[in-house]
């Protein structure tokens, strides 16, 4: 479904936003999408997440390509006007990766397995 989208928008909302946020953002990480995510930061909700980002990308815990999708305004116009500005800058090195060749349920399935497999690793520790 996210094919049919140009950027993702987040508003004030719990954990379940969130959740959805890093999933979009681990996504573009891996080369998945080149999209935005637009944070409509009304009376500084976001600010601690984007400081954390912001620490995260210092610290070389994220790269910069992950950091700089997400735009940051404090209305809906706001975040539109900067949103239709946004220039998507690849990480060189995952930009390499092209996840959307071929059948795209065949991927998904690849992905439970790798997550599968990962869980199970962690769970036997």
């Amino acid at each position: 479904m996210f094919d049919n989208f140009d950027t993702f928008i987040a508003l004030l909302d719990g954990i379940g936003t969130l959740e959805e946020i890093f999933q979009i953002t681990s996504w573009a990480q891996l080369n998945i999408h080149h999209k935005s995510i637009g944070l409509v930061n009304v009376d500084g909700f976001f600010n601690k997440l984007l400081s954390f980002l912001d620490q995260a990308g210092e610290e070389n815990f994220i790269p910069h390509s992950t950091r700089q999708i997400f735009i940051s305004a404090s209305t809906a116009k706001e975040i539109i006007d900067k949103l239709e500005d946004f220039v998507y800058k690849p990480n060189p090195i995952t930009a390499q990766i092209d996840w959307l060749k071929g059948n795209r349920s065949k991927k998904h399935k690849m992905d439970f397995v790798t997550l599968s497999v990962t869980f199970l690793v962690f769970w036997f520790h």
